[in-house]
């Protein structure tokens, strides 16, 4: 039985691969991916960005992100499979779906503790529109005339 998951891929192609080749990358990442039973959520092509250090005596790259949701094993043979291609330079898959699960529950925990402190304080649970507007107000305010704070100069 497997699980399916979210992931990130992120790789980086040569500097100098055309569309085409990125094409047919993009077709191969596809066709690992529906053997295991996967899909592909979106492509982001970033486009050719300078490299934070060298990496084969090239200094740029063509970044590409791909949102995957499959199992583990498929994870294992995209690792495999990109790591021969010569057209890409770097790649790195991360779980996603955990990390994304913990700031919910992080959000939640936050949020409880927020109506628990007002509660005790007397208040309501959710701020009235009155203390929000009040509260934008006091926002404004503290704000100079050019928009900066008082410690932002």
């Amino acid at each position: 039985m497997s699980i399916h998951r979210q992931y990130e891929l992120v790789y980086i192609a040569m500097p100098d691969s055309t569309e085409e080749q990125l094409a047919e990358l993009h077709q191969q990442v596809a066709t690992v991916v529906d053997r295991f039973g996967g899909t592909i959520e979106r492509t982001e092509p970033w486009g050719r960005r300078r490299l934070a250090y060298e990496i084969g005596r090239q200094r740029e790259g063509v970044y590409v992100l791909e949102i995957l949701n499959g199992p583990g094993a498929m994870t294992t043979e995209l690792d495999r499979r990109l790591r021969v291609l010569d057209i890409v330079m770097r790649h790195l898959v991360i779980r996603v779906d955990e990390v994304l699960a913990k700031e919910s529950r992080s959000q939640t925990r936050r949020k409880s503790a927020t109506v628990a402190r007002r509660l005790r304080r007397g208040l309501p649970a959710e701020p009235t529109e009155q203390e929000l507007s009040r509260r934008k107000q006091e926002n404004d305010d503290a704000d100079g005339p050019d928009g900066f704070g008082e410690g932002d100069r």
